[in-house]
């Protein structure tokens, strides 16, 4: 998964380049319904798929078309070309062309979300696969979600951006994808802001994505919106820079000048511009690797006393000051997630100055014609600890408005919990707990027969994460954590360690249960509600 990038085998010619196509197959459709629906069979090698429109070449992809029965189906939205014709040509014949059709509905709409693997409250693409999520941005009440997507398989390849938009953080509506390969290759992670001072020319309050086309090389390319990010236009002098990937751009104020953070050989290299167009190198800071992220926060809410944090897409980070050009590290390198975590983001240009952060779900969706999905939004923050500055990671305070019915327990022992535990039925739940070692050296919370978090207190890991008590001798913890249909996710400490993982098959019907020793202070959990109905 993590090395996905660097074993890219598109290359940029593969979308121009007519001399792949060994025969010519043909399908041709006068486009009178929003969706061309698709047979997929994952036996099947992929194949080029041109998107011809009045003789031009509109969009490519790789489709495994279906040779015998599809193993699912995917769409592309059409409306675009509405009563146009559109042609459709394959590098090589299969039964499956055949099966193509339009329709007003794309296959399966009709139990979309209700999916038995869908998650409930977290984002999940209607098709394919997603991964990094990309152009986190706050713009005219609305958070914005690009994310990376192959919308014709299950699988990595193909890379558009795709859209959700949402008022709330919780519920989504997922768009048409809004950035398609081309000819400097398939597009790659990156950022977005709004141009609030017109700087680039494209108009104030701009929105302008900063992405990696991954074709022979890695480039950095801009595209911008004036219709709410729904549809973007690619800069003509397009690329704009060189370097490797993932590149993270936001405006910083003391120095009126836009800021890149972008990775170049397993280090962050800072770039500044005037105009988004023309970058400057700056400075290298060594020892990250993809999806760097740079942004300032207060420590313990004190707005007089702030620290800068680099981190990058395996959750590791440092602290210390930036001034517009150079970053200097004060502490770290340390690591606040552990898990399905990866290529996590941060909302540019939010209303009330939260830092929310989004990251990619490395959790499969078994037997479901998508894959992947994208974490709770968290909110993150700096606290002192006897450790010292250290980066939290909590659920956003959103979540309370999606509880439903709520339990609580105060002061029992395990064996005194997990009596009351055997009576709640809920398959998705938020539980708040305070829990303290008694007696052994750990304990373990399982669900449908399977540990979810476990302590080992001779070691001092969680889930295999070290981890270092606030109190030396305590053994005492404030644990929260999140189950939806395949994931888990987990807040160790007010949010100090950050877990994710997927859930493992059941072993069986049961529950919650809490295994050790321990006495649990408090203990509440909240129903929830799915954010799809």
């Amino acid at each position: 998964m993590i090395t996905m990038k660097k074993n890219v085998v598109l290359i940029c010619g593969i979308f121009i380049s007519f001399s792949l196509f060994s025969q010519t197959i043909i399908k041709e459709f006068k486009i009178e319904k929003r969706y061309l629906n698709f047979p997929v069979e994952m036996k099947q090698e992929r194949q080029m798929v041109k998107f011809v429109s009045k003789q031009d070449t509109v969009a490519f992809s790789v489709i495994r078309v279906s040779e015998k029965e599809p193993d699912y189906w995917v769409f592309k939205d059409v409306s675009a070309f509405m009563g146009q014709k559109l042609k459709l040509v394959f590098q090589k014949q299969a039964k499956g062309i055949d099966k193509i059709y339009q329709s007003e509905k794309f296959a399966g709409e009709d139990s979309l979300y209700k999916e038995k693997n869908r998650p409930q409250f977290h984002f999940t693409s209607r098709r394919g696969w997603n991964n990094d999520p990309n152009g986190l941005v706050y713009f005219n009440g609305e958070y914005h979600l690009f994310y990376q997507h192959n919308p014709y398989e299950i699988q990595w390849e193909n890379m558009h951006w795709g859209h959700a938009v949402s008022k709330d953080l919780l519920h989504w509506e997922e768009l048409n994808d809004v950035l398609y390969p081309d000819g400097l290759g398939a597009m790659f992670s990156g950022s977005a802001v709004i141009d609030k001072d017109n700087s680039a020319g494209w108009g104030k309050n701009a929105m302008v994505a900063v992405y990696t086309a991954a074709g022979k090389e890695q480039t950095q390319c801009l595209a911008y919106s004036t219709d709410n990010g729904r549809t973007f236009t690619k800069y003509t002098g397009n690329p704009v820079l060189g370097g490797t990937r993932d590149p993270k751009v936001f405006w910083h104020e003391p120095s009126r000048s836009w800021v890149m953070a972008l990775y170049d050989k397993n280090a962050i290299a800072i770039y500044n511009s005037k105009d988004l167009k023309k970058w400057e190198f700056k400075s290298k800071i060594k020892g990250f690797y993809e999806c760097p992220e740079l942004f300032e926060l207060a420590v313990d809410g004190d707005q007089n006393r702030k620290k800068w944090v680099l981190t990058a897409a395996s959750g590791t980070y440092m602290t210390g000051s930036f001034d517009g050009s150079v970053f200097k590290p004060e502490y770290g390198k340390y690591y606040y997630s552990w898990g399905s975590q990866y290529a996590a983001q941060t909302y540019n240009n939010t209303p009330d100055g939260r830092r929310i952060q989004i990251g990619w779900g490395r959790i499969d969706q078994p037997g479901m014609p998508f894959n992947q999905m994208m974490l709770f939004p968290c909110e993150l923050t700096l606290r002192t600890t006897p450790e010292g500055i250290r980066l939290f990671c909590e659920p956003v305070s959103e979540i309370e408005t999606l509880h439903n019915k709520k339990y609580s327990l105060e002061n029992v022992t395990s064996v005194e919990a997990n009596k009351s535990l055997k009576n709640i039925d809920e398959m998705m739940f938020h539980v708040k707990m305070d829990i303290e070692l008694d007696k052994g050296v750990g304990f373990e919370i399982l669900y449908r027969g399977n540990p979810i978090i476990s302590y080992d207190g001779n070691f001092n890991r969680f889930n295999g994460a070290p981890y270092i008590c606030d109190n030396p001798g305590s053994f005492r913890f404030k644990i929260e954590f999140l189950i939806d249909k395949t994931s888990m996710e987990a807040f160790i400490g007010n949010g100090k360690l950050f877990i994710s993982e997927g859930l493992k098959k059941e072993k069986s019907a049961e529950g919650l249960r809490i295994s050790g020793d321990v006495k649990i202070h408090s203990f509440e959990l909240s129903g929830m509600k799915s954010t799809w109905q």
